[in-house]
């Protein structure tokens, strides 16, 4: 366990080091920083790095095991009855308890905050129901999407216009660091019961469900909200260099962010200890096993999110508000690019994801394509929100041909690569985003005098949709590369549903077919 603590750690450093330098090298440059906010980033920075060590450690031999084996036992049961109502009240309590939706409520000015929570709850308990029978029943994802964004553009024509960007926010920072391991879980659990060729494709694709349903609950509520944006309170950034302020900070912050997420937690050890009574009825060995990793996830995220938010929010904010307002504004656009492009990786739930899909997909898609096509995706969609917050552009220019073009490609790539996309698209929207980007678009915002519900919010839309595009366009790829290749004679050759399937033989063909071959052990080339 020691010497994998180590390696996340160093995973987790190689995340964040990037983001943390450059915001240190604008402090140095364009952008000098109050010497408290300075301070203050720097240490949630050494927050997020053990944060995320231990979460990911955590999570591996936790929230995913208990996942699987809850989906793996209502796949096999095939009760309807069970499984409707189960599914709907696992959704509604976990995404009651993320921390990435509890930062939205307190920023979006104009609806109470226990009713966009109950709205945005309801809607991901619904469609991970959605999301379970379509697995079951094997009904092609990319139909499902279509018919459900052609409804949310729908309702969206009738909803007010500054209520737009936050209802597409919603649906990007449910699937947070809580949500995404377990509901990844769940699909993993659901289709590893199944044997057929399309099991492997439908493993994934939960989470991308799961965001349409709070789009649809927010944009109802705006039929009766009319948020102005005048109660909008800014982030106030700190100026003192005193050590002991800086501490006393995190240190007054730190049971805030403890009960959080406990109470994240808690309706998942409840809905696992249930199952493992009456079902599961897994060793002692292995309980006692998931419980410390469980411990390591607690104190993870409540590091992270300790982080994130008494830390970067306010050097987000400063950033955002000095760059537009300084004569160096014209950097904000690429600036913004290259802040998405790094700060992606810095997600906790982006590593979760990456190690996910390439384990599932046996080396298919890579840990390094998935990374790199997430970060493009989230840099060009941070300048694009940067774009809107300099010239006060409609989010309906942006977010329209962004899904109409993402879900016509879903007819011209494999399928795993369109439910893998739209999953990353709730996941690369996390508390990074929330609590970086957001307060940054923000802190521009305000220093410009705009709107903040129609030009701030939207930034969480915007690296929710970029992903589906890049990470297809990863599938596009692939599908050239596939058939640019000869098929050996000794290979037998299937075709289904546009995607191409081999009983591998050839080590030689097995290394060009997979995009690194580095990442394949030697045994697996060995085959």
């Amino acid at each position: 366990m020691n010497q994998n603590f180590i390696s996340k750690i160093k995973e987790s450093l190689s995340s964040v080091l990037p983001i943390t330098i450059l915001v240190l090298i604008l402090h140095l440059t364009i952008v000098p920083m109050p010497s408290g906010t300075l301070l203050m980033f720097i240490f949630g920075a050494v927050l997020l790095v053990m944060g995320m060590g231990l979460f990911t450690l955590g999570a591996d031999v936790s929230m995913m095991i208990m996942g699987e084996k809850i989906g793996s036992y209502l796949t096999q049961t095939r009760k309807i009855w069970l499984l409707i109502p189960v599914t709907f009240l696992m959704g509604v309590m976990i995404t009651i308890a993320e921390p990435d939706l509890q930062v939205l409520a307190r920023q979006t000015p104009g609806v109470p905050d226990p009713v966009l929570i109950w709205a945005v709850a309801i809607g991901v308990g619904i469609f991970l129901v959605v999301a379970f029978l379509r697995t079951l029943l094997q009904i092609k994802l990319s139909y499902i999407l279509i018919g459900l964004y052609c409804i949310v553009f729908l309702l969206a024509a009738f909803t007010p216009s500054n209520f737009i960007a936050v209802a597409f926010d919603s649906g990007g920072v449910t699937t947070g660091p809580i949500t995404v391991p377990f509901i990844m879980a769940l699909g993993i659990g659901m289709a590893a019961v199944r044997s057929d060729k399309t099991s492997q494709e439908d493993s994934f694709g939960l989470v991308a469900l799961c965001s349409v349903g709070p789009i649809l609950a927010v944009l109802l509520l705006g039929l009766f909200y009319r948020p102005s944006g005048s109660d909008y309170t800014a982030i106030t950034v700190s100026d003192s260099n005193n050590i002991l302020y800086i501490l006393n900070e995190f240190w007054h912050n730190l049971p805030e962010y403890m009960e959080e997420v406990a109470i994240a937690l808690f309706p998942i050890l409840v809905f696992f200890i249930i199952f493992q009574i009456f079902a599961l009825k897994l060793p002692k060995k292995q309980l006692i096993k998931m419980g410390i990793g469980m411990l390591y996830t607690y104190v993870g995220l409540v590091l992270f999110l300790t982080g994130v938010n008494v830390g970067f929010m306010p050097a987000g904010y400063f950033i955002g508000s000095q760059i537009i307002s300084g004569p160096f504004r014209w950097l904000l656009i690429p600036l913004g690019m290259l802040i998405g492009f790094v700060i992606v990786a810095a997600e906790p739930a982006v590593h979760v994801l990456n190690k996910q899909v390439e384990d599932i997909s046996e080396g298919m898609i890579t840990g390094k394509a998935m990374k790199l096509s997430l970060s493009i995706g989230v840099g060009i969609s941070v300048g694009l929100a940067m774009l809107r917050v300099s010239t006060g552009l409609s989010i309906w220019y942006l977010i329209i041909p962004g899904y109409l073009l993402s879900l016509v490609m879903t007819f011209f790539v494999p399928p795993i690569f369109t439910s893998v996309a739209f999953d990353s698209g709730g996941v690369a929207s996390g508390p990074m985003t929330a609590t970086f980007l957001l307060p940054m678009a923000m802190g521009a915002c305000d220093a410009v005098n705009g709107n903040i519900l129609m030009d701030a919010f939207g930034i969480v839309a915007m690296v929710a949709m970029t992903p589906l595009i890049t990470i297809q366009g990863l599938g596009i790829l692939y599908r050239i590369r596939l058939r640019s290749k000869p098929v050996p004679e000794n290979m037998d050759e299937s075709i289904s549903d546009g995607f191409i399937y081999f009983d591998i033989e050839d080590s030689e063909f097995t290394d060009e077919l997979i995009f690194d071959s580095d990442t394949v052990s030697a045994e697996e080339k060995n085959i």
